[in-house]
């Protein structure tokens, strides 16, 4: 070893630097490991690059690899690389400094940084990570030499104000970093660092897909007591995104979705993907089988992780998927981005939002591929995450027309399968304008409803949507392939309209209009405070009555989705219709025009109105009140 030894100051501002590494940026210090074995694989990339592309650099590169060495007597643990190392003048531009520029607006932000994970994000941009070594470590010692030079270099230091540099013979080329721990204390969050499960737990978390071999000696004891060393490779180094697809078997992606999802069941479709240029990176998900149990709890979690050339960032990224795609499982791995990025920057990140569009394209083409090529796979799908791809339809404007191809609904067409829209298109019958749907609380509840009647009757198919979520995407969605979505439980639809010089069908309408005019105004007042009108309706073949809104009224099951979750929402009056041709209908308009003030058409009026309320599945307001009159206009008959 050389006996030259220089003793320097670090920059002023790195020094403010070290204060906030050690006390106050990281929140979990077991990132230390992950960014010394970060900045090895680094190293090894630039010595397998530089052998490749300068005959001047005489680097034995068989055998890359980084080292971790434990020496529990010292107290210390080294990470070893054999990659492109550092010179001395190297050594203090890369550690003594921060980045030659943005030095002081780096700083002014970190004051200003209003918690440590704010802190953190920002101190992440400058690629600084070295310094973390400095949370677990009293001392720092690192040896190095530079691929195609003679000398090596020790830099050592405290991590106060000062770092000592001296020349070192022969050293191998590569970096070793040193770390004197500090006593383990559980109050300070300090591990036993030395401990082989946690050295292996880190590794795993963070490092699992590094391209490079970790190794690790390990003291073995066999049966007779006899200990052995042996060295192990702690990473599995099987990163599979990164690999061709026509070189990855479907064993091995159900083997590594078992791995990040712990669904045992295999994957409905992979999504396998990798985009180069201006920003690089491969992704790999997995569209799931079944739905997770947590698909619609308050805060359930995404399953998209985050890597950055292969080290692992965060779990749960919900800046890559939005919200209605949360079952999604898999990795991104991006080239380009800080390894200390956080959550909050990457929401705001142009080239992260550019990645989180492709990749919901290519999410959404894989589900329309499903839907093209199997149909009982699709149906199973959809089964499990229709509803929440639904609520794209709430959230995302920028996808709608390739989600409202995938919507597949129960309709009146046939009972024992679904329908997209698309197919229902294709049945419509000439001259239909709408496609028809109906909303309700279940299935029975919207086929036993008397809005179907003269749709049945007249051969018009209508969607059945019975998912909460319905109630809310078929009024933000104006329609689809150039036909409005119609609730046939809104507004005025007339199936019976006059052909076009029918003069004898307009005589007949007008007279019969005519006929109950009297009848209807008086409803409209007897029932003023449960309706807004009494109509006659074209909708209804075999019921009385059914009660309908107007185009833009909020739905009872709407209004009701709404009060249980707290809002306060307004009463909306509802439209009474009434079928001309019903013969308690008929009676009601000849007992109301040979004594209109009878006080018992009142209360006709009243069971009238509750029992088209009953029949959609409503519910009364004085259920006391509806009973009493019932039983009482029952024991007249009899």
């Amino acid at each position: 070893m050389g006996s030259t030894v220089e003793t320097l100051e670090f920059q002023a501002e790195t020094r403010q630097l070290l204060r906030l590494v050690i006390h106050s940026i990281y929140s979990n210090k077991d990132i230390f490991l992950r960014e010394l074995i970060s900045n090895a694989s680094d190293a090894l990339d630039k010595i397998r690059l530089e052998s490749l592309t300068d005959p001047d650099v005489a680097a034995d590169t068989s055998d890359l690899h980084i080292a971790l060495d434990v020496d529990h007597d010292a107290r210390t643990l080294t990470v070893r690389d054999n990659g492109i190392g550092m010179s001395r003048d190297e050594i203090v531009e890369l550690i003594g400094t921060i980045a030659k520029s943005g030095t002081a607006g780096l700083l002014e932000k970190l004051k200003g940084a209003k918690d440590a994970a704010a802190a953190q994000s920002l101190i992440g941009q400058f690629g600084v990570g070295f310094y973390s070594a400095f949370m677990v470590a009293d001392k720092v010692t690192l040896r190095t030499r530079r691929a195609g030079t003679d000398a090596g270099t020790q830099w050592e230091s405290a991590g106060e104000g000062t770092y000592e540099l001296r020349d070192v013979d022969g050293l191998p080329v590569g970096t070793s970093v040193t770390l004197h721990l500090k006593p383990v204390d559980g109050e300070d969050g300090l591990a036993d660092y030395l401990s082989e499960p946690k050295i292996r737990q880190i590794v795993k978390q963070y490092s699992d897909f590094i391209r490079w071999p970790i190794r690790m000696a390990t003291e073995r004891t066999g049966a007779e007591g006899a200990t052995t060393t042996e060295v192990d490779t702690l990473n599995s180094m099987k990163a599979l995104w990164a690999r061709p697809r026509n070189e990855v078997t479907e064993a091995e992606y159900h083997e590594f979705y078992q791995q990040i999802s712990h669904d045992w069941q295999a994957p409905a479709k992979t999504v396998h993907m990798r985009a180069e240029g201006t920003f690089e990176y491969e992704a790999l998900l997995f569209l799931p089988a079944q739905a997770p149990f947590d698909l619609f709890s308050r805060e359930p979690r995404r399953g998209v992780q985050l890597y950055v050339k292969r080290v692992f960032i965060m779990d749960d990224c919900e800046a890559l998927m939005p919200d209605y795609l949360r079952f999604v499982k898999g990795v991104v791995d991006t080239h380009d981005l800080s390894l200390n990025i956080s959550r909050e920057i990457l929401q705001h990140d142009r080239q992260i939002r550019a990645v989180r569009r492709r990749l919901v394209k290519k999410v959404l083409g894989a589900v329309k591929e499903m839907q093209a090529g199997d149909a009982e796979a699709y149906a199973s799908f959809w089964s499990q995450f229709g509803r929440v791809l639904k609520e794209g339809l709430i959230e995302d404007a920028d996808n709608t027309a390739a989600l409202l191809e995938l919507v597949s609904a129960a309709s009146t067409h046939d009972p024992d399968r679904t329908t997209t829209l698309r197919e229902y298109v294709e049945r419509m019958k000439d001259g239909q304008e709408a496609i028809y749907y109906l909303t309700g609380e279940t299935r029975a509840t919207v086929e036993n409803s008397p809005h179907l009647e003269a749709f049945r009757a007249k051969g018009y198919e209508v969607l059945i949507l019975t998912d909460p979520v319905d109630e809310v995407w078929v009024e933000r969605v104006p329609g689809f392939d150039g036909h409005r979505l119609q609730s046939i439980a809104k507004g005025q639809v007339d199936l019976d309209e006059p052909a076009d010089g029918d003069e004898a069908a307009d005589a007949e309408k007008v007279k019969r209009d005519q006929d109950f005019a009297a009848l209807l105004t008086w409803l409209t007042t007897a029932l003023s405070e449960q309706v807004k009108q009494v109509r006659l309706s074209s909708r209804l073949t075999t019921s009385a009555a059914c009660l309908v809104g107007d185009a833009h009224d909020m739905t009872p099951t709407l209004e009701k989705m709404y009060r249980a979750m707290g809002q306060q929402v307004p009463q909306v009056k509802r439209i009474l219709e009434l079928n001309p041709a019903h013969p308690l209908v008929t009676a009601l308009r000849t007992a109301h025009e040979a004594d209109p003030a009878d006080p018992a058409l009142t209360e006709i009026a009243e069971l009238v109105h509750g029992g088209a309320l009953l029949a959609e599945g409503g519910e009364l307001a004085d259920p006391a009140r509806f009973t009493r009159l019932l039983t009482d206009r029952l024991t007249r008959a009899l």
